[in-house]
Formats: structure tokens, sequence, C-alpha cells
């Protein structure tokens, strides 16, 4: 993905941390480089330096809730030593943060060693939303005020898991223009679920199709989520069906909305 290793932060609140890492997910490099790089914008544009390990790879999530945690281990094992400054692991994932905050240090319960490593970063660890809302506190240089009606979908993990509901709702409230809107089935999985999605196509694309549809029909004119392996199964039944305005990151629309300027 085409994030700078290090990229210089703009005018920062006094208190707010000058630095911190960022942990795209595999599903951002591979299907979504975008939101990755608008992501890592957001953060500079709130004065922070972004350091992006060009070595990070997958957090080991499908690995690890198919039943395969000797490869999940070997696949965390090889990314532990690359957070090794005390700065906070954004990561822009519901899904992502909370396999790494919550899971990473379980695979280590017969290494004392790694499991203290893994701690570290667990601990760490905060969901893209949730460090911007309650970590930088900070107002977002807004420029783009047209008035607009979003649909927020939160993961299944970032609701339940991360506790980032509401984060990603006072984002969107912090933006002039934009209305958040409600939709029936808020609550409900997008059906994607990671492997499940692969294992389950027909009831996966059965969920997806329920929730496009409860979407459109709030009448809004996009909907955003902070997690990307929603956004590619939601964005993927909508291709096909019909259904529905198109998803994006939040990180991607934070930026549309934001005070412009680039990455340095």
């Amino acid at each position: 993905m085409p994030v700078p290793e290090e990229t210089a932060g703009a005018a920062r609140a006094d208190n707010a941390p000058r630095d911190a890492y960022l942990f795209v997910t595999c599903i951002v490099d591979l299907f979504a480089p975008e939101a990755g790089v608008d992501a890592a914008h957001v953060l500079n544009r709130l004065g922070i330096t972004v350091h992006f390990p060009k070595a990070q790879t997958c957090c080991g999530q499908p690995a690890y809730t198919t039943g395969f945690p000797r490869e999940a281990r070997a696949v965390v094992t090889s990314q532990l030593e690359l957070f090794q400054e005390p700065w906070p692991v954004v990561v822009p994932s519901g899904s992502c943060s909370g396999m790494l905050k919550w899971h990473w240090p379980k695979l280590f319960d017969n290494d004392p060693a790694l499991r203290a490593k893994a701690e570290d970063v667990a601990a760490r660890t905060v969901e893209f939303t949730d460090y911007i809302v309650n970590t930088l506190g900070v107002a977002l240089p807004v420029h783009e005020t047209s008035a607009t009606r979003v649909a927020l979908h939160t993961s299944c993990t970032a609701r339940r898991e991360m506790g980032t509901l509401e984060c990603g709702r006072a984002l969107l409230d912090r933006l002039p223009g934009v209305a958040c809107v409600p939709h029936a089935q808020e609550s409900e999985c997008c059906g994607f679920g990671g492997t499940f999605a692969v294992k389950h196509p027909e009831v996966s694309a059965s969920m997806a199709a329920d929730k496009l549809a409860a979407i459109a029909e709030s009448g809004c004119d996009t909907y955003v989520s902070a997690d990307s392996g929603c956004l590619l199964n939601l964005n993927l039944t909508r291709q096909r069906n019909g259904i529905g305005p198109r998803g994006v990151h939040i990180a991607s629309f934070l930026r549309s909305r934001i005070e412009d300027g680039a990455l340095t």
C-alpha cells in the first residue's frame, strides 16, 4: 500500500501525542488501499506523525477464528517487533483492532516473553475513530459543508468488542452539513465475518442484501463504515444486485470533508 513510512504532522493540539503507528490490515492493503492512504492523511491533518512499518501483514484473525492458532501465532510473531516505540497503534478496522487488543496475547499463553510483547502492543491498540474522538479530541478542520445524508454501518466486532459505535456517530456529528440517518438493521451483521462469507456464501449474500435494503430505505446519499471487510462484502453485493448507494470507509469520507492538504 503506498503510504509513506513516516508522514510529518500538521497543526496539532498541544496536549495531543505526536506519533502513532498505522496498522492498515490486509483487506485495506489488497482491496482498499485508498482507505489506508486516507486514514494516514486524516491523522496527518490532525497533527500526527504517522509511522507505517512496511513489514506489517495480516493481524492473524482469519487463521485464528478458523481454528488454526499455530498459523495465527506465526503471523503475529513475525510482527511483534514492528511496534517498539511507545506510540498508539491505530487500526482503521474494528475487527482487526479487536484481534490485536484482545486475542494477540492469548496466542502466547505458553511463552511469557512473547506474551509480554503481545500485551504491550494490545495495550496501545486503538481503533481509528476511537483514536480521533477519545485520544486526540481535536476539532476537525472542515472545509466541505454541503448537505448530505449518511448512514453508518458499524461492524459486529467494532460494535460489540471494541465499543466504537458512538465514536463513528460522534465523528459524523462533528461534520457540518452531515446528517447521520438511522436504518432499520443498524445492529445486524453485514454477512462478511471473514471466512464466514467464504464458507457460507449464500447466507452471507442474503445478509448483505438485507443490510443494503435497509440502508437504501433510510434515504441516505451514502453509507460509511470503519471496516473495509464489511464494505467489500456490501459493495460487491450492491454491484451484483443494484441495491442502494455505494459505501466508503469513514477515513475516506472524513478526508473528503476536512481541510485539504498533501502528505509531506
